[in-house]
């Protein structure tokens, strides 16, 4: 039996804005976890097993830049090794499959079947998902090109769909031929799909050849393959990091897969196999996603944290930091967090999305960050401020550390809550346990660590006429920053 090598690719580059305020630019949905332990981006990297005659690598990962910290403490919890590739900024899916192929091909020297998918959709029945991959996967070492498409059990609008035909009559039900793709339809053409029986949501994974991919990428889109190959060429590899050269790739046309090759493959004649997976997927690309994707009360109703409903059906009811109660309503979503609370109508919620894009024409705040925000060294979040002053929550994880630094416009105060804190202060270097405190003036070098095996937590109040994160002078920093 001939071996056939698999490489697992996963897009991370997602802002996630339709599940804001859970989800947002600096901390989107992929890092989050809705229905387990695990995040949906842990669930992408550990669906897949070894099994003979498919020989693994490692997970590539593509992942923004500013989620770079995010994405190995993620691995990490999961005891999961990967490549990761950096980008800039993000350009959508056709570049990010782009220079993961030819990291491949050209640093890896490989040409594996390649299954590419997001890092952020969620799958009901995991052992029958990994069977149709396989199967796709055959397909694919064979130089086929093998989409996945979702038989819908609902009318739904929000879903571009793919077209099939049946490959012969012994398959029907289980391979099909591509005839068309239909963009996201209206709410009648979305029934007449649901009827004819032959319409596939569009899942947004695709197996196929590393090469395969160049190939057709070079032919459809040169610019974008050639953008590509210049930002490899001159990347460069930090640990586990691989960077494009960040100038070249923001020369790098910004475009989905779809759009820029797969839709393409019809009119130019090529033949593309879809294999149906009704294994209970969902993109989780709404409140009303997530909603249908979650367990349910007696009255339809899926809630978290401290909740209480009453008269209220087919609602969703998220809190995070203090009780939420809900009556007398129906088809409703409430999602509340320590900055934001969000109230819509779950038939409506994609349109969430329009009132994100809203917030940051506004320029506000919440619309791209949560009052915690993660660094690589742990967190921090705001518990008060007002003119002259802050009051920051920080929690340092084992062995970590902060920068050695200091400020020109605040000085700062350090109380620890739990752990031991290994302080430089000025000249000195001091540990502090808990309800021990030190002061740190305007302009002097501190830097806070804990070389502990449990996190440090500490209570930061600022004070001067400037508190802004950009008020921080790095004079050695252990992550490159």
């Amino acid at each position: 039996m001939t071996n056939i090598s698999i490489q697992q690719v996963v897009l991370s580059g997602g802002s996630g804005t339709r599940l804001w305020p859970l989800s947002r630019a600096a901390y989107p949905k992929q890092f989050l976890a809705f229905d387990g332990p695990h995040t949906l981006l842990q669930q992408a990297l550990l669906r897949l097993h070894q099994r003979a005659p498919f020989v693994f690598a490692s997970p590539l990962v593509v992942a923004s830049e500013t989620h770079r910290f995010l994405v190995l403490d993620q691995l990490r919890e999961i005891k999961t090794e990967a490549d990761l590739i950096l980008e800039p900024q993000g350009k959508n899916t056709a570049p990010a499959l782009t220079l993961a192929a030819l990291y491949l091909r050209d640093v890896k020297q490989t040409d594996p079947v390649m299954i590419v998918m997001p890092a952020d959709q969620a799958v009901a029945q995991e052992n029958h998902f990994e069977e149709v991959l396989f199967n796709a996967a055959r397909l694919a070492a064979e130089g086929q090109i093998v989409l996945l498409g979702v038989p819908p059990d609902r009318v739904e609008t929000g879903y571009g769909y793919i077209q099939g035909k049946p490959r012969s009559a012994e398959q029907a039900g289980r391979a099909y031929d591509v005839l068309a793709f239909k963009e996201k339809p209206d709410f009648e053409t979305a029934r007449a799909y649901l009827e004819q029986g032959n319409f596939f949501w569009n899942s947004g994974i695709f197996i196929l050849k590393a090469t395969r991919w160049l190939a057709l990428i070079e032919q459809f889109h040169p610019e974008i393959y050639h953008a590509s190959l210049g930002a490899m060429a001159d990347g460069t590899t930090d640990g586990a990091f691989f960077r494009p050269d960040p100038v070249k790739f923001g020369r790098i046309p910004a475009e989905s897969i779809d759009y820029a090759v797969i839709e393409r493959c019809l009119p130019a004649g090529y033949t593309l196999a879809m294999l149906p997976l009704a294994v209970g997927w969902s993109d989780l690309g709404s409140w009303d996603a997530l909603w249908r994707h979650l367990p349910h009360d007696g009255d339809g109703n899926a809630q978290h944290g401290d909740v209480l409903l009453q008269r209220s059906q087919n609602c969703l009811v998220h809190a995070s930091n203090r009780l939420v109660a809900v009556s007398d309503q129906r088809d409703l979503v409430v999602i509340e967090t320590a900055d934001a609370v969000l109230v819509a109508s779950r038939a409506e919620s994609q349109a969430v999305k329009t009132l994100v894009a809203t917030l940051q024409a506004k320029e506000r705040v919440e619309s791209n960050s949560h009052t915690r925000v993660h660094r690589p060294w742990g967190w921090y979040e705001t518990i008060d401020q007002g003119p002259r002053f802050q009051v920051k929550r920080i929690m340092v994880k084992p062995h970590a550390s902060l920068s050695l630094q200091l400020h020109q416009h605040r000085a700062e105060h350090w109380v620890v809550v739990s752990g031991t804190a290994t302080v430089v202060n000025g000249e000195q270097q001091i540990a502090l346990k808990e309800n021990q405190s030190t002061y740190i003036p305007v302009g002097q070098k501190h830097r806070l660590s804990n070389q502990s095996e449990t996190p440090l937590e500490i209570i930061e109040v600022q004070s001067g006429d400037y508190l802004g994160e950009d008020d921080i002078i790095r004079l050695d920093d252990l992550y490159g920053r």
